[in-house]
């Protein structure tokens, strides 16, 4: 009896650890899903920015975006919130990159100009995504069990991205250009709080930042993967030409300032005066571009 309840302790502990792993993995076709191998966006390489001189910088101005991923522009990024074998979402992706080391992870506490370093466990830990073992009572020993569970990560509550870039004119070309610095996904979800029983859900929302990404480093991976297009399979872009087109809806809520750099939210107040100043801020560099030109 008590070599039975050994080995169906075992069977627990193997089931829910190879249930773990397939869910986090997702699950690989066995045979070609579809008609032909597609190799085009796996050997893209991003299109070099041209190189610029500071003697021809007429006017720069650091901003600071979000992009809220539940806007119906944004849904290419936001989507798919389960793991697939023939697409992956934006976040998706850079944390593959970031767990196999193809680009660094910076600390969004410290500060946003990439200057510590955060190894994906640490951004799993944020995401409260980390392996764990847990301790339950087994009824046919009478003894307690200790049981591994492999963490999963909730796509769904990474709803939103922090853009941090830089507008500048350029007198060589006469035209005014931007250039994304970083991204931050951040995790947007309610708190809740185990009370013994079943989990009960407080009312304060939380936001916490993941990571900051130096995008001029990611943009080979993010060349490489595609994004899904609602009209046609076979014609796809890549995440860098997402963001190099602008395909993407935002609203301002930093700029270059005197007073730290501090945001809109901290002197103005409520949610329409925040986006009455984002939207004067927006003006401001659209009126700017204009007075630069002689007419």
């Amino acid at each position: 009896m008590k070599r039975i309840a050994i080995l169906f302790a075992s069977a627990v502990f193997v089931c829910l650890s190879v249930n773990s792993f397939a869910q986090s993995k997702g699950k690989e076709p066995l045979v070609l899903d579809g008609l032909y191998v597609k190799e085009t966006i796996p050997q893209r390489i991003p299109i070099p920015y041209p190189h610029l001189r500071e003697a021809d910088m007429m006017f720069t101005k650091r901003i600071w975006r979000t992009i809220d991923l539940r806007e119906k522009i944004n849904h290419p990024l936001y989507y798919p919130t389960q793991l697939m074998h023939d697409r992956k979402s934006f976040v998706q992706r850079l944390m593959d990159a970031i767990k196999y080391n193809e680009i660094n992870a910076y600390d969004p506490d410290i500060d946003d100009e990439f200057s510590t370093l955060i190894s994906y466990n640490q951004i799993l830990e944020k995401l409260e995504a980390s392996d764990r073992e847990e301790t339950q009572y087994n009824p046919i020993t009478g003894r307690d069990t200790t049981i591994f569970i492999r963490g999963e990560i909730r796509w769904a509550q990474i709803r939103q991205l922090l853009v941090k870039e830089e507008w500048f004119f350029d007198k060589q070309h006469s035209t005014m250009q931007v250039r994304i610095i970083g991204i931050c996904p951040v995790r947007v979800y309610y708190k809740t709080l185990n009370t013994g029983g079943d989990e009960e859900v407080i009312g304060d929302l939380s936001r916490v930042q993941l990571f900051w990404m130096y995008y001029p480093h990611a943009r080979t991976v993010l060349a490489n993967t595609a994004v899904f297009n609602d009209f046609n399979d076979a014609q796809r872009i890549s995440f860098d030409d997402f963001f190099y087109k602008r395909r993407f809806g935002s609203f301002i809520y930093k700029e270059s300032n005197v007073y730290n750099d501090r945001r809109i939210q901290e002197f103005t107040f409520g949610g329409i005066p925040n986006m009455q100043e984002s939207d004067r801020i927006r003006e401001w560099l659209f009126t700017t571009e204009h007075d630069l030109w002689e007419y």
